[in-house]
């Protein structure tokens, strides 16, 4: 098996937090190729051209012409250290939002972030005067926003959960997340001040996300259906759906996998009434989510 070969194996066994990871690399590396070819060829001049095809404008004229890059620019990163620092976060995090909200919920949490810090962005450099002679040409670019949105919503599920931190020992998440954000997204405000704004709308978007799921009310469910018909687009062929009639199913073993599934649901609720919905996992929640909503 060649290198290739074991990429791709890694890619599609890899659960999505890997994938997040490997999509991010994947466009830094041809990035890095284009630029590479642009300056062989003498033309580094259209990196600039190139990179503006996938980075978020903040004019709204060209943002209309290019509406992919709302999407595009949460995995485009240009710089070494910026991509590092993303991918660094992301998988720490990331590691601790899937133990505690799920696979599922993790990539419309980057997902959504990414949105909102993009439109955060692009509506502050339309309406603040302080932007008015830069909006023409300004564009954001990066995954900042999306991993903020996993570290908020981390830190907003399980604020005292502690993480062990080089040279300083174990510290409640929360802390590390109000850190981060600050130095990352406050400091010296008039420096890198679109990413900054995209920080915050990310950050925003995954405490929304994490304060109504711990109230039992998931707000990505309509974009995670979204994300699920977008999918099956590009499933390879579409086969027949076939009918077959077993009689497996009969009245008597309906009624005892509903009683079974009742009796889930009453160990879920006594579990919440002894030691609250924060003390439930996260396929406890799915199930009870899932039950809630059945006819």
């Amino acid at each position: 098996m060649n290198i290739i070969d074991e990429i791709k194996e890694s890619f599609q066994k890899g659960t999505i937090l890997h994938k997040l990871i490997y999509l991010n690399l994947g466009l830094f590396l041809t990035v890095q190729i284009v630029r590479i070819i642009l300056v062989l060829s003498d033309s580094n001049d259209l990196f600039g051209e190139f990179l503006n095809y996938l980075a978020v404008p903040a004019n709204l004229d060209v943002l209309a012409r290019r509406p992919w890059t709302l999407v595009t620019y949460m995995f485009l990163h240009a710089d070494f250290i910026h991509i590092l620092f993303n991918l660094l976060w992301l998988y720490w995090f990331g590691t601790v939002f899937i133990q505690e909200l799920g696979l599922r919920k993790l990539l419309s949490t980057y997902l959504l972030g990414g949105l909102a810090g993009g439109i955060l962005y692009v509506i502050f450099y339309n309406i603040f005067p302080a932007f008015s002679q830069v909006k023409g040409s300004s564009v954001a670019l990066g995954a900042s926003a999306s991993v903020m949105a996993i570290v908020a919503a981390t830190a907003t599920y399980q604020p005292n959960r502690r993480m062990h931190l080089v040279l300083i020992g174990s510290i409640k998440i929360v802390y590390i997340a109000l850190a981060m954000f600050i130095f990352t997204s406050m400091v010296d405000f008039s420096v890198n001040t679109g990413g900054k704004i995209a920080h915050i709308g990310g950050a925003f978007m995954g405490f929304l996300i994490a304060y109504y799921y711990k109230q039992g009310k998931d707000i990505t469910r309509g974009f995670e259906s979204l994300m699920d018909r977008i999918a099956t687009w590009f499933k390879p062929g579409k086969q027949k759906m076939t009918v077959t009639h077993k009689r497996s199913s009969n009245d008597i073993e309906y009624n005892s996998q509903r009683v079974e599934e009742q009796k889930e649901i009453d160990l879920i609720l006594e579990k919440i009434s002894k030691a609250g919905y924060d003390s439930l996992s996260a396929k406890e929640k799915e199930l009870l989510f899932k039950m809630s909503n059945k006819k």
